[in-house]
């Protein structure tokens, strides 16, 4: 701070004059009869000994501001009070000059206490009839602000601001000292950005964007004085209310006539001034998630917002985090991409209202950074009115017989990205990317052959013939939902096919306890105790990798992307940048990743997830495609996964660029086994267009990169000749097969051949295949050679068998 000399027997002799004055002053003001007693004179000449010698100053509380990732688009606003401090020459002159004309026309003349406006009010105070003069200085009451902000018990608040000659005195003598240390300038800055302005304004940068919607130093003549008038009594010189208004009028043409008396402005500007009908704002500045610049961006805003609750760097406990967060001061450029998230909205929407009872919900990642580029649901965000509620009852029967509302049109519910009471939801066969990975990281490479029969007959244990047994047993027998799935798969094949035998089959021989920690290591929480118990004891979590886990499309979104970085698992995090008050840069916003799959195990997870999207690589073996137009829509390189789940209460699609990974799951969230289908692509309304639109618009105008495919013994494994057994008798081939050590596995088909029937034609695959995959013997109808096309091929059938209407049957998953 600047100091500034003073000559200390003028300070002193000010100090002593004050202190016998206050007392007088005060007690007039309240007491005019006693006024003249030894009482008041008294109480300023005991106070003097102990004044405070120094003003300890607080930051007063500062609004955050919360911006797109482009750092332009404003998001959100949060505050406890609305204030940002600025510098005085980024305010008009005109605002300086008006606050002086209307609360101290001697400021650059006085040391910081006015004897003459003491001498003054004390003078006034006597007259019968007037009203209550005071003395204070700007300086006194930017001291008498920053006490009220410094302290830090209520009564300290109390003392700041009762009307006794004890806090004069204290005024005044730290007033002293503050001219002394400060300059003219320094104390208009500071008592501008402290000053209150009334509906929720701290601070003339604040109260020149609810008045005026404009920043300070674009303020006016009349416009200043406005505003400096009202710093006196916000309430009663509100011009936002009708009777405010115009004693607000009144009081600023007293300042615009006051400012003619400093010789601020002519009379001329005056008279030109007062002629301009007062004109303001009614609005105050959107304050959260639920004011966001756009409704839908509420949902991101919501888990930004938890987010930073949850950051011990901004304080011990979540209260704490809380009121750093809305009176720090920050600028915190989001993660929010601006082009995404206006994709995800729209997607989710189309087609399908907010009041829907299905829930569509999307969420985008970005791989190699964890940045959360965007947060959709086919919601209002918005607290229902228990008042005058618009939800509608709870789809669950239970609860709306006893007229429980649900969370539609409605919800500041955290649906996409998950919190208190919202565990997650079933996303099917997208976690065979689990298993997929489990079985890679134990050196299973991507040409490992299982033959998937139609029923797995596996050793997890199930409820005695419960539904998921096998009939009259107590082990688990998945099916697949498509006859045409079963026969030999490899990873390629099984993943693209969606074959649940074959996964689950895979799942046995890597590991349940593998595949869960694979699970976990790619960012699964298992949310709810029921799936905290299983994973805790995977020995026994038989369809683990059907996706009965519940999980978030936020959280599905970012495992998908951590294999699409290469096996960097990168935390989702909400930010970009976090600026303090003074414009430091913090580092909590930097990503926090680290290397939780290897790059090899990741590129060969992220080749088979190419399949079942309509994509391929160089390397890739794929066969059929459960969301096959994936690829033709996005128009880019693109892998992923659908999925559903038991009587498709629930269906989940993710897909993903190099830029973006996408997750979408549709469900109810008012309740889990809804009777309702949850659909993929048969209608606009399903989970899969909600996804692809997303990604599509999300890229346009984005570079399109390729994924890196894998290389080495990964793709193809320890490779073996297989034995030719063409025209031998069933039961030799099986054995020269077995002793070539592969699993051999006879065809229920016959195919043409110029073997004689019942013998074996051929293999499939034939050639070479991995060591102890599956080799197919294929069994001779007698009939001659095959045509050519007639094959089927490594992997099985190209495409399912017709559903009658010239179109492939949709596998399930």
């Amino acid at each position: 701070m600047r100091k500034r000399d003073h000559n200390v027997f003028t300070n002193a002799a000010s100090l002593l004059i004050c202190g016998l004055l206050a007392g007088v002053v005060v007690a007039a003001a309240a007491f005019p009869a006693v006024a003249m007693t030894g009482l008041a004179a008294k109480a300023g000449s005991e106070t003097f000994g102990a004044l405070p010698k120094e003003l300890t100053v607080a930051r007063a509380p500062q609004i955050t501001y919360l911006l797109a990732s482009d750092g332009k688009t404003p998001l959100a606003t949060m505050y406890d009070e609305n204030r940002k401090d600025v510098k005085l020459k980024d305010i008009s002159p005109y605002m300086v000059k008006a606050i002086i004309a209307a609360e101290d026309h001697d400021f650059y003349k006085h040391n910081g206490v006015d004897l003459n406006g003491v001498a003054r009010a004390f003078v006034n105070n006597q007259s019968a009839g007037s009203s209550r003069q005071g003395a204070s200085t700007l300086t006194m009451q930017y001291v008498r602000l920053a006490i009220s902000y410094s302290a830090v018990h209520p009564a300290d608040v109390v003392a700041a601001t009762e009307d006794t000659s004890t806090r004069k005195l204290r005024e005044m003598s730290l007033a002293l000292q503050v001219d002394k240390e400060l300059s003219k300038d320094e104390i208009l800055e500071r008592y501008l950005n402290i000053a209150a302005f009334g509906n929720g304004a701290y601070g003339v940068y604040a109260a020149s964007q609810v008045y005026f919607g404009k920043p300070p130093s674009k303020l006016d003549i009349q416009q200043s004085a406005m505003l400096a008038g009202m710093v006196k009594a916000p309430t009663a010189f509100d011009p936002t209310t009708k009777a405010g208004y115009p004693e607000a009028v009144g009081r600023r043409d007293y300042v615009i006539q006051n400012m003619v008396q400093t010789k601020a402005i002519t009379q001329a500007e005056a008279d030109a001034a007062k002629k301009i009908k007062l004109k303001v704002n009614d609005k105050r500045t959107p304050n959260g998630c639920v004011q966001t610049n756009t409704n839908s961006w509420g949902f991101f805003c919501d888990f930004f917002y938890r987010w930073w609750l949850q950051q011990e760097t901004f304080g011990g406990t979540s209260y704490d985090r809380e009121r750093r967060l809305k009176s720090g001061g920050y600028t915190i450029v989001t993660s929010m991409d601006v082009q995404a998230q206006k994709a995800a909205d729209k997607a989710v929407r189309n087609k399908l209202g907010e009041s829907s009872k299905a829930a569509r919900m999307v969420a985008v990642v970005e791989p190699g950074t964890g940045r959360v580029r965007a947060v959709a649901v086919n919601r209002k965000f918005k607290i229902d009115d228990p008042k005058n509620p618009q939800n509608k009852l709870s789809s669950d029967p239970r609860k709306a017989k006893k007229k429980i509302r649900g969370n539609y049109p409605n919800t500041v519910n955290p649906l996409v990205t998950g919190g208190p009471g919202i565990s997650g939801y079933q996303a099917g066969s997208t976690f065979k990317i689990f298993t997929l990975v489990a079985a890679l990281e134990k050196g299973y490479p991507l040409s490992y052959s299982i033959n998937a029969p139609q029923q797995f007959k596996s050793d997890y244990p199930v409820e005695f013939n419960s539904p998921a047994a096998c009939p009259g047993t107590n082990k688990y027998c998945p099916t697949n939902a498509n006859p045409a799935m079963a026969g030999p798969h490899n990873m390629w094949s099984g993943f693209g096919f969606s074959v649940n035998t074959f996964f689950i089959d895979l799942q046995q021989r890597v590991g349940a306890e593998n595949v869960v920690k694979a699970a976990q290591k790619l960012g699964i929480t298992f949310r709810s105790s029921s799936d905290a118990q299983l994973a805790a004891n995977p020995h026994q979590w038989g369809a683990f990798s059907l996706g009965v886990s519940q999980t978030t499309p936020l959280e599905l979104a970012n495992a998908y992307a951590t294999l699409g970085a290469d096996g960097k698992y990168c935390e989702p995090i909400p930010v970009q940048e976090i600026r303090g008050p003074d414009g430091d840069k913090l580092d909590i916003a930097n990503p926090r990743c680290e290397q939780r799959i290897s790059t090899e195990v990741a590129r060969a997870a992220v080749d088979a997830a190419r399949c079942p999207v309509g994509d391929r690589s160089t390397t890739s073996k794929c066969g059929t495609a459960t969301a096959g137009n994936v690829r033709g829509i996005v128009k880019a390189p693109v892998a992923g996964k659908s999925g559903t789940t038991d009587g498709d209460k629930t269906s989940a699609l993710v897909a993903m660029t190099k830029q973006y990974a996408v997750a979408g799951i549709m469900a109810d969230p008012d309740w889990a086994q809804t009777t309702q289908k949850m659909l993929h692509n048969e209608t606009p309304q399903g989970i899969n267009p909600a996804v692809y639109e997303t990604l599509r618009d999300a890229m346009k105008g984005k570079e399109r990169k390729n994924f890196t495919p894998p290389d080495g013994k990964i793709v193809m494994g320890d490779q073996r000749s297989i034995p030719g057994v063409k025209c031998e008798s069933v039961d030799t081939a099986k054995s020269r097969i077995k002793g070539a050590g592969f699993e051999a596995v006879v065809s229920s088909n016959r195919v043409p051949s110029e073997c004689p029937a019942g013998t074996a034609a051929g293999t499939s695959p034939d050639g070479r295949t991995i060591k102890g995959g599956v080799v197919l013997i294929e069994v001779s109808s007698g009939q001659g050679a095959p045509k050519p096309g007639d094959s089927t091929g490594p992997g099985g059938p190209a495409n399912p068998p017709g559903n009658g209407n010239g179109r492939p049957g949709r596998p399930r998953g």
